[in-house]
C-alpha cells in the first residue's frame, strides 16, 4: 500500500486513522481528513476519487509524474500540482507533488520525492490552533515544505560556483571544470523553468478568491510567495554569477596568451640581432674590411651584448618581459 499516513482531526487534534474504503467523509466545519500516498497506483486513487469526489481530470494528472505546476478548480475543489526538488551531485532532481483540496479533505500525492511529510505533519499537530482552522492551513503548510526545499538547492550550487571561482582567481579553469560550469548553468536554467509556474500557482492563491481558501489564510500563502520570489532572485543571480566566472576565466586566459605572444616576440627581437650580424658575417665575401681588423671578432661580439643588453631592458621596462 502507498499510504503514508490517513487521519481524520476534529478541532485541530488527531481524532484517528480513516478508512479509504470504508471512512465517512466528515461533514462538520471542525473535522476533516488529510491523506499522504507516495506513488500510487490506480485503484487506490480511484478509491479516493469515489470517496471525496474528485474529478476524473485531476485523478489522472495526478497519476502522471511529468506535469507542469499548476492550479485547477473542479466542482468546488482545488487540484494543485507542485514541484519537489533536490540536488544528487551537480544534477538537480525533480519530484512532483499533487494536492486535492476540499472543505473537509487534504490528499497528498508524492511521485518521485522521498522527503515525506511526517515531519510536517508532526509540526502542524503541535501546533492545533493552526491546525483546527481547517485544509487550507494544511495546504499553506504543505507548500511551504516545498519551497523552503529549494533554497539548500540554490546554496549548495552557489557553493560550488563561488568555490570555483575562487579557483578561477588563483589558477586556469581547466576543460572540465568549464564544462561543469555549464552543467551548473543548465541545471540552473531548468531550474527556472519550474520556478516560474510555481511562483504562478502561490500567485493565485494569494490574490485570487478561491474556494476552500479562506481569507485569512492569504497572508500566508503570501509568505510563501515571498520565499518562492526570493529564490527565483537568487537563482537568477546564480546564473548571472555562473556567466561571470565563465568569462572572466575566458578573458583571463586571453590575457595569458596575450602576455606569451608579447614574450615570444619581445625574444624573437632579441634573438634577431646576434642573428642578423652573424648572417652578415657568414656571407663568405673576400673583400669585407673588417676580415682584417686585429680586434673586429671581440668589437663585434661586444656590439651584439650590448644590442640585446638594450633591447632586453626596454622590453623589461615596458612589461614585455
Amino acid at each position: 500500500m502507498s499510504i503514508v499516513a490517513s487521519y481524520l482531526y476534529r478541532d485541530g487534534q488527531r481524532a484517528g486513522s480513516f478508512d479509504i474504503d470504508t471512512g465517512t467523509v466528515p461533514t462538520v466545519k471542525n473535522e476533516f481528513v488529510w491523506i499522504g500516498l507516495h506513488d500510487p497506483d490506480e485503484r487506490e486513487l480511484f478509491a479516493l476519487q469515489k470517496t471525496f469526489r474528485l474529478h476524473h481530470l485531476a485523478v489522472e494528472d495526478a497519476l502522471s509524474p511529468i506535469q507542469v505546476p499548476k492550479l485547477d478548480i473542479y466542482d468546488g475543489q482545488l487540484f494543485l500540482i507542485t514541484k519537489t526538488a533536490h540536488l544528487d551531485g551537480d544534477v538537480i532532481e525533480y519530484g512532483e507533488t499533487a494536492i486535492f483540496v476540499g472543505d473537509y479533505h487534504v490528499v497528498t500525492v508524492r511521485h518521485g520525492s522521498d522527503r515525506g511529510h511526517g515531519a510536517l505533519r508532526k509540526q502542524l499537530e503541535a501546533a492545533p490552533e493552526t491546525l483546527k482552522n481547517g485544509p487550507d492551513y494544511v495546504l499553506h503548510g504543505v507548500l511551504d515544505f516545498i519551497v523552503d526545499g529549494y533554497l539548500p538547492v540554490v546554496q549548495a550550487i552557489e557553493d560550488r560556483v563561488l568555490e570555483m571561482e575562487q579557483r578561477m582567481l588563483d589558477a586556469f579553469l581547466s576543460r572540465e571544470q568549464i564544462k561543469r560550469l555549464f552543467r551548473l548553468r543548465r541545471q540552473i536554467i531548468r531550474f527556472q523553468r519550474v520556478l516560474g509556474p510555481m511562483s504562478e500557482v502561490c500567485g493565485k492563491l494569494v490574490h485570487l478568491d478561491l474556494p476552500c481558501i479562506d481569507s485569512e489564510a492569504r497572508k500566508y500563502f503570501r509568505d510563501v510567495n515571498d520565499h518562492i520570489r526570493r529564490v527565483e532572485t537568487t537563482t537568477g543571480g546564480l546564473k548571472d554569477v555562473i556567466t561571470s566566472v565563465f568569462e572572466a576565466s575566458n578573458l583571463l586566459e586571453q590575457q595569458r596568451q596575450g602576455m606569451i605572444t608579447r614574450q615570444l616576440a619581445a625574444w624573437a627581437a632579441i634573438a634577431a640581432v646576434p642573428t642578423a650580424i652573424a648572417g652578415i658575417y657568414g656571407m663568405n665575401f673576400e673583400s669585407m674590411p673588417e676580415l682584417k681588423t686585429e680586434y673586429g671578432y671581440y668589437v663585434v661580439i661586444a656590439v651584439i651584448l650590448s644590442l640585446c643588453g638594450i633591447l632586453f631592458w626596454r622590453f623589461r621596462k615596458s612589461g614585455w618581459l
